[in-house]
């Protein structure tokens, strides 16, 4: 007999896919913006890189927040998490020679209840 699950559990399977609609989400913002999505969930030794996407030379690290309200997916990004998305970034930009860019930044792009999307272009930068 298998045991139930914890509430812990069910609770981060639901998190998990609200995550993965939410990036879905996010993703198809992009590309109606003009777009193009590079990769999706690409990981590294330093974490995941929620969606890289290219517009012309530009390229562009997104971390996808899925919150109720933009005021709290916005303050969901520490410092920490930023140094660890800059290392994953810089180690993509390394192991993919053949992306051709002049410029890369770093945006975060909120999903509130019912799938709205608030885009923030260079949410943050290299130090």
């Amino acid at each position: 007999m298998m045991a139930e699950p914890t509430r812990r559990r069910v609770r981060g399977a639901a998190s998990y896919q609200r995550g993965l609609q939410a990036e879905q989400v996010a993703g198809a913002w992009l590309q109606e913006h003009g777009w193009t999505i590079l990769m999706h969930r690409a990981r590294t030794r330093w974490g995941e890189i929620d969606l890289v996407a290219q517009r012309g030379a530009m390229i562009v690290f997104c971390e996808v927040k899925c919150r109720p309200h933009y005021t709290t997916a916005a303050e969901s990004l520490g410092r920490a998490q930023m140094r660890r998305l800059m290392n994953a970034a810089a180690w993509l930009c390394a192991a993919h020679p053949g992306w051709i860019y002049d410029e890369m930044r770093f945006d975060v792009l909120l999903v509130t209840a019912g799938d709205a999307v608030h885009h923030i272009a260079d949410a943050f930068r290299l130090e």
